[in-house]
């Protein structure tokens, strides 16, 4: 964490394994365009958490890029996810600041975390995504790769306060731990 001149606590933790991922990322062909195994995988998420927003997000040094996107309506539409922005083109953006939500914190972390609701956690309530989007829970996990580096994260949302408890760690543990799996099968050409 760091504080600006004002003394006010910035949100965003310093990220010192940022260029090592990026490069990790770049040899496993992630992190710039959807991918339908990755929509899949959020697809499964929301399905096993019961949220209504899912995502497998990879993270560089300035932003966050949703690979796996699963919203209520099935579309993957700016106007379903506050944080997936229309694009210049007329198509959509999964694309989201470094320092909106709470997957930077996971992955600096590589701790999973858990947020029945980020209004009780000063921390984290005053996030961007709480009121431009209206994101009130959080529940997210890192991906740790084989090589040690977390290469992002996998999440769920909700727009209400949701009890996860300590079902809820252990399931997007599990989650994150079979997708990390799947990656290296991919990575290793068994998939």
């Amino acid at each position: 964490m760091t504080y600006d001149p004002t003394g006010h606590l910035l949100l965003t933790p310093v990220d010192r394994e940022a260029p090592v991922r990026v490069r990790r990322l770049r040899q496993l062909g992630f992190g710039d365009r959807p991918d339908p195994a990755f929509d899949e995988f959020a697809h499964k998420l929301a399905e096993v958490t019961g949220a209504p927003f899912s995502m497998v997000n990879f993270i560089d040094e300035h932003r966050q890029f949703f690979a796996g996107l699963h919203t209520p309506s099935g579309m993957h539409t700016g106007s379903d996810l506050g944080a997936a922005a229309v694009a210049g083109d007329g198509g959509v953006s999964r694309f989201m600041a470094r320092d909106h939500g709470y997957c930077p914190h996971v992955v600096v972390r590589r701790k999973a975390l858990v947020l029945e609701d980020v209004c009780d956690y000063p921390r984290f309530a005053g996030n961007p995504v709480v009121d431009e989007i209206g994101i009130r829970s959080y529940l997210g996990a890192p991906l740790i790769d084989r090589t040690g580096i977390a290469l992002g994260t996998i999440c769920v949302v909700d727009t209400e306060p949701r009890p996860w408890g300590r079902a809820g760690l252990e399931t997007i543990k599990s989650l994150a731990a079979e997708l990390i799996e799947q990656i290296h099968r991919r990575e290793d050409g068994r998939i």
